[in-house]
């Protein structure tokens, strides 16, 4: 099992309506995200960024990622949820990695 920590800014206009999006995501989404091995995933906010830990349990990463990426409904609710998001990295990126410094079960 590998944990992630992302991070993204989330434009301040559009954080009630990435909160409510968040509380009825759109149908199949949530089913893919554990079809590609995904687990114990949450989304946190601070201020005007947005945290997100998640656990993957599957071997191989990138494409598990290809396959989500590939989902009609997942397609479908980037296109809601990605206006409402700045990336801090290159131009295309969405979500940054970051580097785990410290855990303790």
């Amino acid at each position: 099992m590998q944990r992630y920590g992302q991070i993204i800014k989330i434009k301040k206009e559009k954080i009630q309506e990435y909160k409510d999006l968040h509380k009825n995501p759109y149908k199949g989404v949530c089913e893919m995200i554990k079809e590609c091995n995904i687990q114990n995933y949450s989304i946190y906010l601070f201020g005007e960024y947005l945290f997100a830990y998640f656990e993957y349990i599957g071997a191989d990463f990138e494409a598990d990622m290809a396959k989500m990426a590939r989902d009609e409904n997942t397609q479908k609710w980037w296109k809601v949820t990605d206006p409402c998001q700045i990336s801090l990295g290159y131009a295309g990126q969405k979500w940054l990695n970051m580097e785990e410094v410290f855990h303790l079960d």
